[in-house]
């Protein structure tokens, strides 16, 4: 059965483009095959893996809307076993009317049961909002994953994704689970390993065990465009990434053993 994962948060730059991208890759690498979504208008996780956004003339836009089909969307990277539906400008107006689409919350969650079957994974890159496009992914998945800096502001905006995830099991995916990954660690000083200990009290059952710490490979790698995992295998963000595709693999098995 496809697994999917919405990888989300309120706030830009905590992680999100990074952790689609080489969750994704260290997924295709371990587990099988994997199919990355770019619901992000910005496109940097497009970008991230070697297309560019506004070069794109077919992408999840015009997919979310039935212009176009799946065979014809999505594409392969540089790394076997990973795909990509891509994101092109076009998202960006598309998402200001969804609303006006009957259902367009199960728009992607249709989507994918049609398309996805052959993949073991799918993880959706969603928006720094918490609008149309953010809402067809958490429909359309399992697992929320919310990338979150030890900082004020990305903590504070964790109450607001809370809120959309529970209204998101009230009213079209009841089976939504979520989990928070500290992104950006920075083991320099007392600042980030004192707000670690405060979170792993506050949030214990619902943290990844797996820290994500700075990585200057991971900026290089974007501009590259191909996943860490083949632009610097060896870094410690590549190997991070790998052990949390390792503890979401054993999630996930749990689930299947004890469901909800």
């Amino acid at each position: 059965m496809t697994y999917v994962i919405g990888v989300t948060h309120q706030k830009g730059g905590v992680g999100k483009s990074t952790t689609v991208a080489t969750l994704g890759a260290c997924l295709a690498e371990q587990s099988g095959r994997t199919l990355v979504v770019d619901l992000d208008p910005s496109g940097n996780m497009t970008s991230g893996l070697g297309y560019h956004p506004e070069e794109m003339e077919k992408s999840i836009a015009s997919l979310l809307v039935g212009q176009e089909v799946f065979a014809n969307v999505v594409k392969s990277t540089s790394l076997q076993n990973l795909d990509i539906l891509p994101s092109n400008p076009d998202l960006l107006s598309i998402s200001r009317h969804l609303f006006s689409y009957k259902g367009y919350e199960f728009l992607l969650r249709d989507i994918l049961r049609r398309h996805a079957g052959n993949y073991k994974w799918v993880v959706v890159d969603c928006p720094p909002t918490l609008g149309t496009l953010t809402i067809t992914a958490l429909t359309a998945a399992q697992l929320a994953m919310i990338p979150t800096q030890l900082e004020f502001y990305s903590l504070q905006a964790l109450d607001v994704v809370f809120k959309l995830i529970n209204m998101t099991r009230s009213k079209t995916n009841p089976r939504l689970r979520y989990r928070l990954l500290v992104t950006m660690y920075d083991r320099r000083g007392r600042f980030h390993t004192d707000i670690l200990t405060y979170v792993r009290q506050h949030y214990s059952k619902a943290l990844m065990e797996s820290v994500i710490g700075f990585d200057t490979k991971v900026r290089a790698s974007q501009l590259a465009g191909v996943p860490l995992t083949m632009y610097a295998r060896s870094s410690r963000a590549a190997k991070q990434y790998r052990e949390l595709a390792q503890e979401l693999e054993a999630y996930v098995e749990r689930q299947v053993i004890q469901p909800a």
